[in-house]
Parts: structure tokens; C-alpha cells; sequence
């Protein structure tokens, strides 16, 4: 599994500057950290081959022609000259703007249309889950602090969060590696209830109600208003609730990758954690056809109806008539989960399943009572205080502003951060751990390898993707690209000891090449 984060990006001194030069500037001033001591090298730029976003789920190819250019993740992004001169303040003739890195950790840093976006390397668990993405967030404050302290550049502020209240929304996905031998259909008619009363134990919350803001309110997910549909490629336009880009970035015959694109962008660690290692128990009862299937009258309705009731009362209809809450919903998959590991779980499935049970008693006693761990409860507990002092409405334009502040990632203006400072929130992982995460790779998936051959051999490697890595040796006229299709190899236990005893990258291809085979490919 992985994330991916689309910050919401403001340069407050320049508010007519474009986003997508603004973002450039995030990925060209993290790079600029990475280069000092590498001279020129800057981590690695994406290769974009293997890339097939307009592939569906469902059986047919998009065509190219009639796909909304969002969905073109295929072609690198580009910026007029005008807008690299911005970017660099330099001459454009002279300046090469960044648009794309990937990081010796196994992540990838780079601009999507008019946000800098974080996706995270390949984990295996909820946990390292979280504590991967957190890394996404110290990279961008990393990138932050360089362009403030860069003279003649106006500060960037960026925010975890999924809308700007004016009508835009942008993306916090997941990714779950999944058999294909599992029917499309099969994880779409499980998963549409799941998604849409999951926000209750994940939601970021939001201030306002529709997606222009047209009424006063609080609701608890930043998304939920933005989706149209119940099952489509989309991800910008005409959002809907399942994903079908079908683009394993593995061995096609035997993996789909399951592209969540309805959750909110969390920072409470343990929003974060029940986000995705109940999505993952779901999909493991899907797996083994021991997962309910609760199906919803109008889906996209009741996804609506849900955010818009924070006091978690309201219901929503079932196919079959019955009337269910969202906290109704979510203990029908917790059941089944708990029923399915009775006979034994590993610690961490234990502790999943321990905190969803846990969670769904709290909220339903009173949701007040889980601001420790979700985030729209604390958002919320926090507006609350502000209209009780000041005696304001949910119309008061302060609130919007108090709600933008939570997601601010600078540790002395984010809401959240203070929270976590004052030990209001409850933390998963270190900061020891987070700043090991922004460097290192995750051990145990085929991202150790794509990692290490960029943090080892950063002249030779000129390019990677989730599935190859290309070099370039001196000595050699050709590239050599390595596949990497198996997720689960080219890990620590297999290739560690290759990189130890290798001095140079063409010593490295040679061992590599001439070993055994399943250090990395299939």
C-alpha cells in the first residue's frame, strides 16, 4: 500500500503567481537540499514508459483524444518559458526546472497540474503506511524553509488539506496492491458502502456545505461534496466513489492497483492508520468472500448526507429499504473482520481492529470524545470554541480561515501541529522515525531497491519508476533499464549485501545481472 498528497500551495506576497510554477519551486527547493555535497545530482527523474493512466478496470482503453487532460499522468508536466524564468530567476534559455524527483527514501516529489504532490514508497503495513506519508510532510516543509530562506523568492506556505472553499478540490489517494483473480465488480459493490461511511472515522473535516461553499456548516469530510459518480476513471472531473484506472505499476497478470481517490488528507496519525489498515482488512474479506455488502438506494446522496451531519445521526437507505447510520455501516465490515481474525491476527491487524471497534463505541456515545484521534472532531471542537466565544455564526469568514490554519504544515501556525505539541493528539510515530523515513526506504518491498540505487549510485541512475530503474554507465553506450515489477522484491533481505559489496554501479549491474533472479524481477 501507499499515499499520495496534493498540498494546497499559496504564496501570500505574490497572489497572482501560478500554482504550477509555485509547485516547481517546492520540488526545485527540495532538490536544492539534496544537492548540497552531491554537486550537480539532485535526486532521480521519472520515467515515464511504463505509465498507462486511460487503461480501465472494467475492460477498455480511454480514448486519448476524448480523456480530459487530467489524466494524462503519462506526459511530464510542462511551464513556458516565463514561467521558469519565475521559477528560477534566471534566463529560461539558461535555467532547467525540475518537475519530477525521485527520492533516495523510494518516494516521488513532483508537480501534478497546479500542486506539488508527495506519493510515497510501497509499504507493507497501516504503520509504516503512516509513517512514510508523515516523511512526505517533512520533505515539504524541508522545501518551505529553503525557498523562505532563498533571497529574492516570496515564502510558499503549503497545507494538508483537500479544498480551497472556492470550488477546487484536490487529492489525498491510496493505492492497495490487490489480486487480480478478485472481480472488479466484486471490490466496487463492497467497497461504495464502506467509502462512503468511512469518512467518519477519517474525515478532515470542513467548513461550509456544498462544493462552493453556497451554505453555512460543518461537515466531516473535505471531499465528499466534490463526487458525482458512483464508478469512474475520472479523478478531477465528475469524481466518483471507485476508481477504475487499472495501472498495477506491477506484474499485470497478477496484481491490479486499487486507486482510492475519495479519502481526505489526514494528519492525525491515527485517522491516518484506521484510514488505511480498515480499507486493507475490507479488502482481505473481499479477498476471501467474507465481506458484507450493504448496498446503498444513492450512494453519492448518501455520501453527502453523511459529511453534512456531524452529529452522526442521520441515515441513509439501503437497496432493500432498511435505514442505516454511517456508525451502522462501519460495524457491519468491523464484525465481519473481527469474526474473520478470531482465530489469530498479528499484532498490528489486532491493534486495527482493537482502535475501529474502539472508535465506532466512542463516536457513538459522543463524537466529541474522539478529538484525540480524528481529525474533523478536533477541527471541530476547536470552531466550536471560537463561535461560543465570540457568539458567530458558521457563516463567519474567521472560521474558513481557522479551518485553512489546521492544515498549515509550519509547526508555529498549524493547528494540528500545536495539538500535537500540547499532547492533545495522539502520535503513532517518533520524530526520530519520521526524519529516518525522509532518508531511508522502507525495508521489506521492492522500494528498498529504488531507494539505495539513487542514495549509491546517484550519476549512473537517470531515471525510475515504480517499476524500473535506468542506467547509464560510463563505460557502456546504452542504457540498461531494470525491471522491477514484483513488489515485494528487490527488498533489504535480498539486495542489501549487493549494494554493500559494490563498489561502482557497473560492479553492481554486473552482480546484479548475473545473480539469482528473484532479488528483484519475477
Amino acid at each position: 500500500m501507499g499515499t499520495e498528497t496534493e498540498y494546497g500551495i499559496i504564496a501570500p506576497g505574490l497572489p497572482a503567481a501560478n500554482p504550477t510554477m509555485l509547485s516547481s519551486q517546492v520540488v526545485n527547493a527540495y532538490a536544492a537540499t539534496l544537492r548540497e555535497g552531491l554537486g550537480n545530482l539532485a535526486g532521480t527523474r521519472w520515467d515515464y514508459t511504463d505509465e498507462a493512466p486511460l487503461t480501465d478496470a472494467r475492460g477498455w482503453l480511454v480514448d486519448r483524444g476524448s480523456a480530459h487532460p487530467s489524466q494524462l499522468t503519462d506526459e511530464p508536466p510542462v511551464l513556458t518559458a516565463e514561467q521558469v524564468a519565475l521559477a528560477e530567476g534566471g534566463d529560461p534559455q539558461d535555467t532547467a526546472v525540475l518537475m519530477n524527483l525521485v527520492l533516495n527514501n523510494g518516494a516521488r516529489l513532483y508537480v501534478d497540474h497546479a500542486h506539488p504532490e508527495y506519493s510515497s514508497p510501497e509499504v507493507t503495513n497501516p504503520l509504516d503506511a503512516v509513517l512514510w506519508d508523515r516523511a512526505g510532510d517533512r520533505v515539504a516543509l524541508a522545501a518551505m524553509e529553503r525557498i523562505a530562506a532563498t533571497p529574492g523568492f516570496s515564502p510558499v506556505h503549503l497545507y494538508k488539506n483537500n479544498t480551497d472553499n472556492k470550488g477546487v478540490s484536490y487529492g489525498s489517494h491510496e493505492n492497495y496492491l490487490v489480486p487480480r483473480s478478485v472481480p472488479f465488480g466484486n471490490l466496487a459493490a463492497a467497497l461504495i458502502p464502506f467509502f462512503v461511511s468511512r469518512q467518519v472515522l477519517c474525515g478532515a473535516g470542513r467548513v461550509g456545505i456544498g462544493a462552493t461553499h453556497q451554505r453555512p456548516g460543518f461537515q466531516v469530510s473535505q471531499r465528499a461534496d466534490f463526487f458525482e459518480n458512483e464508478i469512474g476513471l475520472e479523478t478531477t472531473v465528475r469524481r466518483p466513489i471507485i476508481n477504475t484506472r487499472d495501472e498495477p505499476h506491477a506484474v499485470a497478470e497478477k496484481y491490479r492497483r486499487l486507486h482510492v481517490i475519495i479519502g481526505d488528507a489526514n494528519l492525525n496519525e491515527v485517522s491516518n492508520y484506521l484510514k488505511l489498515g480498515t480499507t486493507s482488512l475490507v479488502l482481505s474479506l473481499i479477498e476471501r468472500d467474507l465481506c458484507p455488502v450493504p448496498e446503498l438506494a444513492e450512494p453519492v446522496h448518501a455520501l453527502q448526507d453523511i459529511s453534512h451531519d456531524p452529529s452522526l445521526q442521520s441515515t441513509v437507505r439501503l437497496a432493500d429499504g432498511r435505514q442505516v447510520t454511517a456508525l451502522d455501516l462501519q460495524e457491519m465490515y468491523y464484525d465481519a473482520a473481527a469474526a474473520a481474525c478470531a482465530g489469530g491476527a498479528d499484532a498490528q491487524t489486532q491493534d486495527v481492529l482493537d482502535r475501529w471497534g474502539s472508535l465506532i463505541g466512542v463516536l457513538r456515545h459522543d463524537p466529541m470524545d474522539a478529538a484525540a484521534s480524528v481529525d474533523w472532531v478536533a477541527k471541530l471542537k476547536i470552531l466550536q470554541a471560537y463561535r461560543d466565544r465570540d457568539s458567530v455564526g458558521w457563516d463567519n469568514h474567521r472560521l474558513a480561515l481557522v479551518d485553512l490554519q489546521y492544515a498549515d504544515l509550519r509547526p508555529s501556525k498549524g493547528i494540528y501541529h500545536r495539538l500535537a505539541q500540547r499532547g492533545q493528539v495522539e502520535l503513532l510515530v517518533t520524530p526520530a522515525q519520521v526524519e529516518r523515513a525522509v532518508a531511508e526506504p522502507p525495508r521489506d518491498t521492492r522500494a528498498y531497491f529504488r531507494g539505495k540505487c539513487i542514495a549509491n549510485f546517484p550519476a549512473e541512475v537517470v531515471g525510475a519508476s515504480w517499476d524500473s530503474i535506468i542506467f547509464e554507465i560510463p563505460s557502456q553506450n546504452r542504457l540498461q533499464r531494470v525491471q522491477t515489477r514484483e513488489p515485494l522484491r528487490g527488498t533489504a533481505r535480498l539486495t542489501e549485501r549487493l549494494f554493500q559489496e559494490s563498489a561502482t554501479a557497473e560492479d553492481f549491474l554486473t552482480r546484479l545481472l548475473s545473480g539469482p533472479e528473484q532479488r528483484v524481477a519475477p
